[in-house]
């Protein structure tokens, strides 16, 4: 299904980004991953099945990258077909609490480093005649959590971008969608347990408890998601906002 396909993943070098890389690598995509650690980007290029797979070193933090991790992928691949947006950050605190420094970096990491690199491979696909956005949001963009306003607020507004995207494009054989995972079993969520001063298996029990089947998801939960929307099963739907999260919003 996904043969032939050139496939760019941000944050591709862990976690949700890495599980996504290899599931749609094994399905026969060429993967470009971006990320900020080049020992664990080339290990993975270097593992992945399949052949013509690259590393791209890219700081989204930086607005400029955007356009030229776009420019770096097209010259190598010759085009981009899908597009996931799984790069994110999570720092937290309240209102008062919140630097401009963890404002702003929370804003570029998972808000406009989705704008800016959306903005740019949208014309390509229009061009193309086609193409697919997944962008990686989180319930807690569809409902509030404490200690974490800036973090909510960047993700409920990549639903809302992803929304607005969908409506836009859709007539240009654009699918865009986003999927909102719940607690997932990554190295973020263990940064976040220490946020919250907890024990990391604390932690992880607690959020646990939060999803009906009192599981955490795993990140090939996730990224199983991920590869649907991609895929031309989801062919008739266009900016929804799915949640992987074990029924911890229902």
């Amino acid at each position: 299904m996904f043969e032939n396909k050139i496939v760019l993943i941000t944050g591709g070098t862990s976690g949700i980004g890495e599980k996504t890389a290899e599931i749609l690598a094994s399905k026969g995509a060429t993967i470009a991953v971006t990320g900020r650690n080049f020992e664990k980007g080339d290990e993975l290029i270097k593992r992945l099945p399949g052949t013509g797979h690259l590393y791209v070193y890219s700081d989204l933090r930086n607005r400029q990258e955007a356009q030229s991790l776009i420019e770096s992928v097209i010259e190598i691949t010759g085009t981009i077909d899908i597009l996931v947006n799984s790069a994110g950050v999570a720092l937290h605190g309240t209102v008062p609490q919140t630097t401009d420094e963890a404002w702003e970096n929370t804003m570029s990491v998972n808000l406009n480093a989705i704008f800016y690199l959306c903005r740019t491979v949208i014309p390509l696909m229009i061009q193309n005649g086609h193409g697919i956005i997944v962008n990686v949001a989180s319930t807690w963009g569809l409902v509030g959590a404490e200690n974490s306003a800036a973090y909510c607020a960047s993700k409920g507004a990549v639903i809302q971008l992803t929304r607005s995207m969908a409506i836009d494009h859709a007539k240009d054989n654009i699918r865009i969608n986003a999927v909102c995972p719940g607690a997932v079993d990554t190295p973020m969520l263990t940064a976040e347990a220490t946020a919250f001063g907890l024990d990391i298996a604390d932690g992880k029990r607690l959020w646990a408890s939060d999803a009906a089947n009192n599981t955490l998801a795993s990140t090939e939960d996730v990224a199983s998601a991920i590869l649907f929307l991609a895929s031309d099963n989801a062919k008739h739907i266009h900016g929804i906002s799915l949640p992987v999260d074990g029924g911890s919003i229902a």
